[in-house]
């Protein structure tokens, strides 16, 4: 089977030459030391998120081509938005809604109507107070390598509604620690790792994007295996290098990870 261009929110094409191989794991050249402390991105990750914010898109799509009258390409507007708006609004949906509407006025001319704004705040409530998919193998992961690990969550985005998802999800318990942080950078990781008396060297960061999840990680030393998930967020796109770190992997899905981790380890 070729392999298949990720696609995400605000992309219309392959994204940066990363592409998702579903034929078999990239184990690079994995670097057999004893991980003790497993950490795990939560949205994408864990549990089901981008596909939502997707619909969303696809709902103001519709919203906006209502006006103009024909098909109006709405992804880089509405990414130059969200981009814009990162420092003032951070990450979730709260501030998608905020960029949704800004986007449809934009698009507009201003001509979108209240009621109209009243269904995108709507739809983004309706995402807010519904249920929280969780990932197939999310459970079964976890619960395996509880036994023999550390783990503790790291998510990125806004306090209130990452904890509620969390708590909807009931993978709580399996936590030590839970930081939900405003973004994901090396001194975000060395600051987490510090305060957990962590050893970098023995740490693991399991997620789905290479900008928040695996680049921060390798920088200050650590290791990072990515999961890719169906779709991904044209923000969180950046390259794989050529020359992938001893310390680096990719995964298909979770369920291969606690083979990965002890096999890996067991061949030291």
């Amino acid at each position: 089977m070729p392999d298949e261009p990720l696609r995400g929110r605000g992309h219309d094409g392959p994204l940066f030459g990363l592409r998702m191989d579903k034929s078999r794991s990239r184990r690079h050249r994995w670097t057999r030391t004893m991980t003790t402390v497993i950490g795990f991105d939560a949205d994408d990750t864990l549990w089901h998120n981008e596909t939502h914010f997707q619909e969303m898109q696809r709902a103001l799509a519709a919203i906006i081509s209502g006006h103009t009258g024909e098909t109006t390409p709405i992804d880089d507007p509405l990414m130059a938005v969200e981009r814009r708006n990162l420092k003032k609004y951070g990450y979730g949906a709260k501030g998608f809604a905020l960029s949704m509407i800004e986007t449809a006025l934009e698009l507009t001319d201003q001509r979108v109507s209240g009621a109209e704004i009243a269904r995108i705040i709507a739809m983004v409530h309706r995402f807010l107070d519904g249920d929280i998919h969780i990932l197939d193998g999310a459970v079964e992961t976890l619960t395996r390598l509880r036994h023999n690990h550390r783990l503790i969550l790291i998510t990125k985005g806004d306090e209130i509604e990452q904890q509620e998802k969390l708590a909807k999800s009931k993978l709580r318990s399996f936590f030590d620690t839970v930081y939900v942080v405003l973004e994901k950078d090396p001194d975000t990781y060395r600051s987490i790792l510090g305060r957990e008396a962590i050893d970098p060297g023995h740490f693991v960061m399991v997620g789905n994007s290479l900008r928040s999840d695996i680049h921060p990680v390798l920088a200050i030393g650590g290791r990072a295996i990515l999961i890719p998930y169906e779709v991904t967020w044209k923000h969180e796109m950046v390259e794989l290098p050529a020359d992938a770190p001893k310390a680096f992997a990719t995964l298909n899905s979770l369920r291969e990870l606690p083979a990965f981790l002890e096999n890996g380890e067991n061949r030291r």
